[in-house]
Protein backbone atom coordinates (compact mmCIF):
# COMPACT_ATOMS: atom_id res chain seq x y z
CA UNK A 1 0.00 0.00 0.00
CA UNK A 2 2.98 2.50 0.90
CA UNK A 3 4.28 1.35 -2.78
CA UNK A 4 1.47 2.59 -4.22
CA UNK A 5 0.65 5.78 -2.75
CA UNK A 6 4.47 6.58 -2.98
CA UNK A 7 4.11 5.78 -6.97
CA UNK A 8 1.06 8.10 -7.12
CA UNK A 9 2.98 10.90 -5.44
CA UNK A 10 5.86 10.28 -7.77
CA UNK A 11 3.41 10.15 -10.54
CA UNK A 12 1.47 13.84 -9.57
CA UNK A 13 4.78 15.51 -8.79
CA UNK A 14 5.76 14.34 -12.77
CA UNK A 15 2.55 15.71 -14.02
CA UNK A 16 2.96 18.92 -12.31
CA UNK A 17 6.41 19.62 -13.61
CA UNK A 18 4.99 18.62 -17.00
CA UNK A 19 2.43 20.99 -16.47
CA UNK A 20 4.59 23.49 -15.23
CA UNK A 21 6.85 23.60 -18.10
CA UNK A 22 3.95 24.08 -20.11
CA UNK A 23 3.10 27.23 -18.70
CA UNK A 24 6.63 28.75 -18.60
CA UNK A 25 6.98 32.30 -17.99
CA UNK A 26 8.97 34.39 -19.68
CA UNK A 27 12.66 35.31 -18.92
CA UNK A 28 15.02 37.76 -20.02
CA UNK A 29 17.54 35.50 -19.05
CA UNK A 30 16.27 32.33 -20.84
CA UNK A 31 18.88 31.84 -23.42
CA UNK A 32 21.59 32.83 -21.09
CA UNK A 33 23.56 29.40 -21.18
CA UNK A 34 22.41 27.53 -24.02
CA UNK A 35 22.82 30.70 -26.67
CA UNK A 36 24.60 33.39 -24.72
CA UNK A 37 25.24 35.75 -27.15
CA UNK A 38 22.15 35.55 -29.42
CA UNK A 39 21.73 39.78 -27.99
CA UNK A 40 24.93 40.78 -29.62
CA UNK A 41 24.06 38.68 -32.61
CA UNK A 42 20.68 39.95 -33.67
CA UNK A 43 21.78 43.55 -32.91
CA UNK A 44 24.72 42.97 -35.22
CA UNK A 45 22.57 42.29 -38.02
CA UNK A 46 19.84 44.76 -37.59
CA UNK A 47 22.20 47.42 -37.32
CA UNK A 48 23.92 46.43 -41.17
CA UNK A 49 19.73 46.51 -42.13
CA UNK A 50 18.93 49.48 -40.98
CA UNK A 51 22.65 51.04 -42.03
CA UNK A 52 21.15 49.67 -45.62
CA UNK A 53 17.79 51.16 -45.24
CA UNK A 54 16.54 53.43 -42.18
CA UNK A 55 13.13 51.90 -43.38
CA UNK A 56 13.76 48.56 -42.07
CA UNK A 57 13.47 49.18 -38.29
CA UNK A 58 9.66 50.69 -39.00
CA UNK A 59 9.20 47.33 -40.79
CA UNK A 60 10.36 45.08 -38.47
CA UNK A 61 8.45 46.84 -35.61
CA UNK A 62 5.41 46.41 -37.69
CA UNK A 63 5.99 42.60 -38.48
CA UNK A 64 6.24 42.70 -34.26
CA UNK A 65 2.69 44.12 -33.84
CA UNK A 66 1.45 42.34 -36.22
CA UNK A 67 2.44 39.04 -34.80
CA UNK A 68 1.88 39.83 -31.56
CA UNK A 69 -1.98 39.56 -31.43
CA UNK A 70 -0.42 36.46 -31.02
CA UNK A 71 3.60 36.87 -30.89
CA UNK A 72 4.19 33.09 -31.89
CA UNK A 73 6.20 33.70 -35.05
CA UNK A 74 2.99 32.80 -37.33
CA UNK A 75 3.48 35.96 -39.37
CA UNK A 76 6.87 34.74 -40.66
CA UNK A 77 5.53 31.50 -42.41
CA UNK A 78 4.85 31.10 -46.15
CA UNK A 79 1.63 29.88 -47.93
CA UNK A 80 2.16 26.58 -49.17
CA UNK A 81 -0.07 24.51 -51.24
CA UNK A 82 -1.33 22.62 -48.37
CA UNK A 83 -1.11 25.40 -45.78
CA UNK A 84 -3.02 28.65 -46.04
CA UNK A 85 -0.64 31.54 -43.56
CA UNK A 86 -0.74 34.93 -42.72
CA UNK A 87 1.10 36.84 -45.08
CA UNK A 88 -1.75 37.48 -47.44
CA UNK A 89 -4.33 38.72 -45.14
CA UNK A 90 -5.60 41.96 -45.52
CA UNK A 91 -3.35 44.23 -42.99
CA UNK A 92 -0.36 41.99 -44.13
CA UNK A 93 -1.08 41.55 -48.28
CA UNK A 94 1.38 43.70 -50.15
CA UNK A 95 2.96 46.13 -46.92
CA UNK A 96 4.58 43.70 -44.67
CA UNK A 97 7.95 43.44 -45.56
CA UNK A 98 11.20 42.80 -43.55
CA UNK A 99 10.96 38.69 -43.72
CA UNK A 100 14.20 38.45 -45.48
CA UNK A 101 15.80 40.57 -42.56
CA UNK A 102 14.72 37.83 -40.33
CA UNK A 103 15.45 34.84 -42.03
CA UNK A 104 19.61 36.64 -42.12
CA UNK A 105 19.11 36.86 -38.41
CA UNK A 106 17.98 33.48 -37.64
CA UNK A 107 20.66 32.06 -40.04
CA UNK A 108 23.32 33.70 -37.78
CA UNK A 109 21.56 32.51 -34.67
CA UNK A 110 21.50 28.91 -36.31
CA UNK A 111 25.06 29.12 -36.18
CA UNK A 112 25.89 29.90 -33.01
CA UNK A 113 23.15 27.83 -31.41
CA UNK A 114 21.29 25.19 -33.58
CA UNK A 115 17.58 24.61 -32.84
CA UNK A 116 17.36 26.59 -29.71
CA UNK A 117 16.47 30.51 -30.16
CA UNK A 118 12.44 30.96 -31.74
CA UNK A 119 12.03 32.89 -34.90
CA UNK A 120 8.85 34.65 -32.43
CA UNK A 121 12.29 35.78 -29.87
CA UNK A 122 14.06 36.76 -32.86
CA UNK A 123 11.26 39.06 -33.72
CA UNK A 124 10.98 40.31 -30.75
CA UNK A 125 14.43 41.51 -30.03
CA UNK A 126 15.04 43.09 -33.83
CA UNK A 127 12.04 44.83 -33.43
CA UNK A 128 13.90 46.60 -30.13
CA UNK A 129 17.23 46.93 -31.55
CA UNK A 130 15.27 48.56 -34.70
CA UNK A 131 13.80 50.99 -32.81
CA UNK A 132 16.97 52.24 -30.60
CA UNK A 133 18.81 52.08 -33.68
CA UNK A 134 16.68 55.46 -34.66
CA UNK A 135 17.11 56.85 -31.61
CA UNK A 136 13.89 55.15 -29.51
CA UNK A 137 13.88 53.58 -26.24
CA UNK A 138 15.15 50.48 -25.00
CA UNK A 139 13.42 47.93 -22.96
CA UNK A 140 14.30 44.05 -21.32
CA UNK A 141 13.22 41.78 -24.21
CA UNK A 142 11.30 38.96 -22.55
CA UNK A 143 12.28 35.43 -23.90
CA UNK A 144 11.16 31.97 -24.14
CA UNK A 145 8.26 31.88 -26.89
CA UNK A 146 8.16 29.30 -29.18
CA UNK A 147 7.13 29.22 -32.63
CA UNK A 148 3.60 28.33 -33.99
CA UNK A 149 2.69 25.60 -35.77
CA UNK A 150 -0.31 27.01 -37.18
CA UNK A 151 -1.63 30.72 -38.56
CA UNK A 152 -4.95 31.54 -38.77
CA UNK A 153 -5.36 34.43 -42.18
CA UNK A 154 -9.18 35.03 -40.36
CA UNK A 155 -7.71 35.96 -37.11
CA UNK A 156 -4.96 38.46 -38.48
CA UNK A 157 -8.33 39.69 -40.61
CA UNK A 158 -10.39 39.99 -37.95
CA UNK A 159 -8.08 40.93 -34.59
CA UNK A 160 -5.80 43.80 -36.32
CA UNK A 161 -7.05 47.23 -36.52
CA UNK A 162 -7.22 48.98 -39.53
CA UNK A 163 -6.03 52.59 -40.90
CA UNK A 164 -9.90 53.40 -41.07
CA UNK A 165 -10.55 52.21 -37.52
CA UNK A 166 -12.19 55.33 -35.35
CA UNK A 167 -11.28 55.31 -31.53
CA UNK A 168 -14.35 53.12 -29.99
CA UNK A 169 -12.67 49.97 -32.66
CA UNK A 170 -9.40 51.02 -31.42
CA UNK A 171 -9.64 51.10 -27.31
CA UNK A 172 -12.00 47.49 -28.00
CA UNK A 173 -8.99 45.81 -30.51
CA UNK A 174 -6.54 46.40 -27.78
CA UNK A 175 -8.54 45.73 -25.01
CA UNK A 176 -9.52 42.42 -26.17
CA UNK A 177 -5.94 41.72 -26.03
CA UNK A 178 -5.45 42.53 -22.23
CA UNK A 179 -3.97 45.95 -23.25
CA UNK A 180 -5.24 49.88 -22.02
CA UNK A 181 -5.87 52.48 -23.89
CA UNK A 182 -3.12 54.07 -22.83
CA UNK A 183 -1.03 51.02 -24.22
CA UNK A 184 -2.87 51.73 -27.34
CA UNK A 185 -1.99 55.47 -27.96
CA UNK A 186 1.22 54.64 -26.79
CA UNK A 187 2.17 51.93 -29.07
CA UNK A 188 0.43 53.92 -31.98
CA UNK A 189 3.50 56.30 -31.46
CA UNK A 190 5.48 53.38 -33.41
CA UNK A 191 4.42 55.42 -36.31
CA UNK A 192 6.97 57.86 -35.80
CA UNK A 193 8.55 56.21 -38.30
CA UNK A 194 7.71 53.98 -41.54
CA UNK A 195 5.63 54.63 -44.28
CA UNK A 196 2.38 54.21 -45.09
CA UNK A 197 0.74 52.94 -48.99
CA UNK A 198 -1.70 55.51 -50.53
CA UNK A 199 -4.06 53.34 -50.30
CA UNK A 200 -4.29 53.12 -46.94
CA UNK A 201 -4.72 57.06 -46.37
CA UNK A 202 -6.84 57.96 -49.65
CA UNK A 203 -9.74 58.56 -48.15
CA UNK A 204 -8.53 60.86 -45.52
CA UNK A 205 -6.73 63.02 -47.38
CA UNK A 206 -9.70 63.71 -49.63
CA UNK A 207 -12.73 63.27 -47.54
CA UNK A 208 -11.84 63.42 -43.89
CA UNK A 209 -12.97 67.24 -42.29
CA UNK A 210 -10.34 66.59 -39.29
CA UNK A 211 -6.96 67.36 -42.02
CA UNK A 212 -4.98 70.16 -42.55
CA UNK A 213 -5.35 70.93 -45.55
CA UNK A 214 -1.88 72.32 -46.60
CA UNK A 215 -0.52 68.53 -46.10
CA UNK A 216 -3.38 66.71 -47.38
CA UNK A 217 -2.74 68.61 -50.40
CA UNK A 218 1.20 67.53 -50.38
CA UNK A 219 -0.05 64.20 -50.14
CA UNK A 220 -2.27 64.05 -53.09
CA UNK A 221 0.63 64.78 -55.37
CA UNK A 222 1.92 61.69 -55.19
CA UNK A 223 -1.35 59.85 -53.92
CA UNK A 224 -4.20 60.18 -56.55
CA UNK A 225 -7.92 60.07 -56.09
CA UNK A 226 -7.79 56.64 -58.06
CA UNK A 227 -4.21 53.92 -58.95
CA UNK A 228 -0.93 54.44 -57.48
CA UNK A 229 -2.18 52.53 -54.58
CA UNK A 230 1.42 51.72 -54.12
CA UNK A 231 2.46 55.09 -53.53
CA UNK A 232 4.49 55.73 -50.30
CA UNK A 233 4.40 58.54 -47.40
CA UNK A 234 5.61 58.87 -44.50
CA UNK A 235 4.11 58.72 -41.36
CA UNK A 236 5.67 61.29 -39.84
CA UNK A 237 6.06 64.37 -42.44
CA UNK A 238 8.42 65.82 -39.95
CA UNK A 239 11.27 63.62 -38.73
CA UNK A 240 10.31 60.05 -40.61
CA UNK A 241 13.60 58.33 -39.39
CA UNK A 242 13.75 59.25 -36.16
CA UNK A 243 11.79 58.01 -33.17
CA UNK A 244 10.94 60.83 -31.29
CA UNK A 245 7.51 62.26 -30.04
CA UNK A 246 7.18 64.07 -33.26
CA UNK A 247 3.98 62.24 -34.23
CA UNK A 248 1.76 63.09 -31.58
CA UNK A 249 2.58 66.67 -32.33
CA UNK A 250 1.71 66.34 -35.58
CA UNK A 251 -2.09 65.55 -34.86
CA UNK A 252 -1.93 68.70 -32.55
CA UNK A 253 -2.45 70.07 -36.04
CA UNK A 254 -4.27 67.51 -37.67
CA UNK A 255 -1.70 66.33 -39.55
CA UNK A 256 -1.93 62.43 -38.88
CA UNK A 257 -1.37 60.37 -42.14
CA UNK A 258 -4.06 57.59 -41.36
CA UNK A 259 -7.71 58.02 -40.09
CA UNK A 260 -6.78 55.89 -36.94
CA UNK A 261 -3.91 58.10 -36.32
CA UNK A 262 -5.79 61.50 -36.05
CA UNK A 263 -8.73 59.75 -34.12
CA UNK A 264 -6.29 59.56 -31.32
CA UNK A 265 -6.69 63.62 -30.91
CA UNK A 266 -10.06 64.15 -32.24
CA UNK A 267 -12.40 65.14 -29.34
CA UNK A 268 -12.12 62.03 -27.85
CA UNK A 269 -10.87 60.12 -24.51
CA UNK A 270 -7.10 59.88 -25.46
CA UNK A 271 -6.88 63.98 -26.47
CA UNK A 272 -5.21 64.73 -22.90
CA UNK A 273 -2.68 61.71 -23.17
CA UNK A 274 -2.07 62.56 -26.90
CA UNK A 275 -0.87 66.29 -25.54
CA UNK A 276 1.26 65.03 -22.89
CA UNK A 277 2.77 62.95 -25.37
CA UNK A 278 3.52 65.38 -27.64
CA UNK A 279 5.38 67.71 -24.82
CA UNK A 280 6.90 65.01 -22.92
CA UNK A 281 9.25 62.69 -24.77
CA UNK A 282 10.62 61.07 -21.56
CA UNK A 283 7.24 59.57 -20.59
CA UNK A 284 6.25 58.50 -24.31
CA UNK A 285 9.27 56.67 -24.13
CA UNK A 286 8.61 55.20 -20.83
CA UNK A 287 4.80 54.21 -21.63
CA UNK A 288 5.91 52.75 -25.02
CA UNK A 289 8.49 50.93 -23.27
CA UNK A 290 6.55 49.46 -21.30
CA UNK A 291 3.43 48.86 -23.77
CA UNK A 292 6.09 47.01 -25.84
CA UNK A 293 6.66 44.95 -23.30
CA UNK A 294 2.81 44.26 -22.20
CA UNK A 295 2.52 43.37 -26.07
CA UNK A 296 5.05 40.81 -25.87
CA UNK A 297 3.53 38.77 -23.41
CA UNK A 298 0.14 38.49 -25.63
CA UNK A 299 -0.60 34.68 -25.90
CA UNK A 300 3.24 33.18 -26.10
CA UNK A 301 3.56 30.07 -26.78
CA UNK A 302 6.17 28.30 -23.88
CA UNK A 303 6.93 25.09 -22.40
CA UNK A 304 6.26 22.00 -24.63
CA UNK A 305 3.81 23.79 -26.94
CA UNK A 306 4.78 24.66 -30.47
CA UNK A 307 8.53 24.33 -31.86
CA UNK A 308 11.73 26.06 -32.35
CA UNK A 309 11.64 26.62 -36.60
CA UNK A 310 14.85 25.79 -37.84
CA UNK A 311 13.70 27.80 -41.07
CA UNK A 312 11.07 30.95 -40.24
CA UNK A 313 9.26 30.54 -43.23
CA UNK A 314 8.08 26.57 -42.77
CA UNK A 315 7.82 24.11 -40.10
CA UNK A 316 10.24 21.67 -38.69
Amino acid sequence: MAALLTTRILLFCFLALLAGAADAQLSPAFYDSSCPNLESIVRSAMTQAVNREQRMAASILRLFFHDCFGCDGSILLDDTSSFTGEKNAGPNANSARGFEVIDAIKANVEAACRATVSCADILALSARDGVVLLGGPTWTVQLGRRDARTASQSAANSNLPGPGSNLRQLVSAFSAKGLSARDMTALSGAHTIGQARCATFRSRINGDANVNASFAALRRRSCPSSGGDGSLAPLDVQTPAAFDNQYYQNLLVQQGLLHSDQELFNGGSQDALVRLYSSDAAVFNRDFAAAMVRMGNIGPLTGSRGEIRVNCRRLN
